[in-house]
């Protein structure tokens, strides 16, 4: 067992208001400059819909990820190393600035500059690029929000293309009376990322002390494998600079235990930070299961219980400190993943083993209920509500468990018992154990589900350790460099020391 760390990310889908507040700030905060004008680190996308870029699920064009061999191995989707060395000059799997958008402005000037006159001046839009005129905008970041444009671009979307043979006709009613959520994207910082296996410069890295992916500035070379090989096209490239940008998951903030800007200006108060221990032994493995519907309990099984005294043990030979073991114990995330397990990956099939999961809404049941004159908070219209809208947990299947609707029917059914069981604690009524029991849980762990999900406070909700730099201070005081003691003292040369295959940012 080799005990390794992760600051991982939660959202809790259901609370999401589709603000896109978090876009914004990370946006002002990482790729407000030039080069990165069409880059959205974070985006929110309303589902269902083509996303961005357009189509980013379409791994049958993009390739990215992996794919498991017949002899049981992982491999880049992207092909062999020989066949990515010939596509290294003309890559025919890399989105074009169309795929994600044309930025524009607009001629400002022309509105504040302007003589007066009896014509009204008028603003052209611009591309921010080139500075050419654009005639007719036709596409953006954020395009279909709200399901603007459904009618056509809604058919379009690579998942209602996989399951239309299955429900026909039926998607279209969906679309129009009441399924739709919204999904936050970013990074997901994978424990397998394919990103970081596909550069050909060894530009990008996972850092082991708290598994962020960056991207080394000085070691980048601009071949853009990373871009294709991302399956969640997380990773831009600066036509500016000449080197690719990723979500840097604010490692400055985290590194002083802040939470990411998306986390701390979240409007829903829908995210959750925490640290995960895994075991870095069971990561291929787990990854190259045979059954894609396999990948969601294999990644589970990957997760260390950060209570058991002997996993504690060999966090402490690997060298983790109290401070991360506790923030590990006191871990949001873990509660969510692995305690009452109502959090999944995002499209566990492209076998990166990702790091930011997901809540998966109710909203589209309960508001479906309440629609047709029925209770929308009793248990058993949930329970079969959830049964019958097979669309809804079809299409959450498919992005959250490789297809398997077995696990998003015990997670939704989770989820409504938890609200029926806290609806009658608030009205008065005696709690009712059996809702309870029905889907595995004790009273007490609804409560403490109801309180991490719902009413949760800041510290509860971001528990990120800031030891690293209480380590480096300690260090300082303990060998101070006039110390004749200190290693680099006596060695007026370059002196490497044994810190093991840590990696840090400049």
């Amino acid at each position: 067992m080799r005990v390794m760390t992760q600051v991982a990310m939660v959202m809790n889908l259901d609370k999401c208001i589709g603000c896109h507040t978090c876009s914004v700030t990370c946006k002002q905060a990482w790729t407000n400059r030039q080069g990165t004008e069409y880059v959205w680190f974070n985006n929110v996308e309303t589902l269902p819909g083509q996303g961005y870029p357009r189509r980013w699920e379409d791994q049958e064009r993009w390739k990215g990820g992996w794919e498991r061999t017949r002899s049981g191995k992982l491999r880049l989707r992207s092909g062999s190393r020989l066949k990515r060395l010939g596509n290294l000059f003309a890559n025919p799997d890399l989105p074009e600035i169309s795929d994600y958008y044309q930025p524009w402005t607009y001629e400002y000037k022309n509105l504040t500059e302007a003589p007066a006159g009896d014509d009204l001046p008028t603003a052209r839009p611009v591309d921010t690029i080139t500075g050419a005129p654009i005639d007719k905008i036709e596409w953006g970041p954020n395009w279909d929000d709200n399901l603007g444009g459904a009618v056509e671009h809604g058919p379009r979307d690579p998942i209602v293309e996989k399951i239309r043979d299955e429900v026909g006709e039926k998607i279209r009613f969906e679309f129009e009376q009441s399924f739709m959520f919204y999904l936050p994207r970013l990074c997901e910082h994978c424990l397998n990322p394919a990103c970081v296996s596909s550069c050909p410069s060894g530009a990008m890295y996972k850092r082991s002390e708290d598994g962020i992916v960056l991207v080394d500035q000085d070691q980048c070379r601009g071949w853009r494998m990373c871009v294709s090989s991302c399956p969640y096209k997380k990773v831009y490239f600066n036509h500016s600079t000449g080197k690719a940008e990723k979500c840097t998951f604010c490692f400055p903030r985290i590194e002083v235990g802040m939470p990411t800007v998306c986390s701390e200006t979240c409007v829903g108060r829908m995210r959750y930070l925490g640290v995960m221990l895994y075991d870095a032994d069971k990561v291929a493995q787990a990854a190259a299961v045979e059954d894609e519907h396999d990948l969601y309990p294999s990644q589970l099984e990957c997760f260390l219980d950060p209570h058991d005294p002997s996993v504690q043990a060999a966090a402490r030979a690997a060298g983790i400190t109290e401070e991360w073991l506790e923030a590990a114990r006191r871990s949001p995330v873990y509660d969510l993943i692995a305690t009452y397990q109502v959090a999944l990956p995002l499209h566990p099939e492209y076998r990166t083993m990702p790091m930011v999961w997901y809540v998966p809404p109710l909203s589209p049941v309960v508001e479906a209920v309440a629609a047709s004159g029925h209770d929308g908070e009793d248990a058993g219209n949930l329970f079969g509500a959830i049964d019958a809208m097979r669309i809804p947990v079809e299409y959450l299947a498919e992005i959250l468990t490789a297809g398997d609707t077995d696990v998003v029917d015990a997670v939704l059914h989770r989820m409504a018992a938890m609200r029926a069981y806290m609806r009658r604690i608030n009205l008065g009524e005696d709690r009712d154990e059996t809702i309870a029991r029905a889907v595995g849980l004790t009273g007490e762990e609804m409560e403490d589900m109801f309180r991490l999900l719902a009413i949760a406070k800041q510290e509860d909700r971001f528990v990120v350790p800031s030891a690293a730099r209480a380590d480096a201070e300690a260090l300082t005081e303990t060998h101070p460099f006039e110390d004749p003691g200190c290693p680099v003292a006596e060695h007026p040369d370059r002196v490497m020391l044994n810190l093991g295959p840590t990696r840090r940012s400049a």
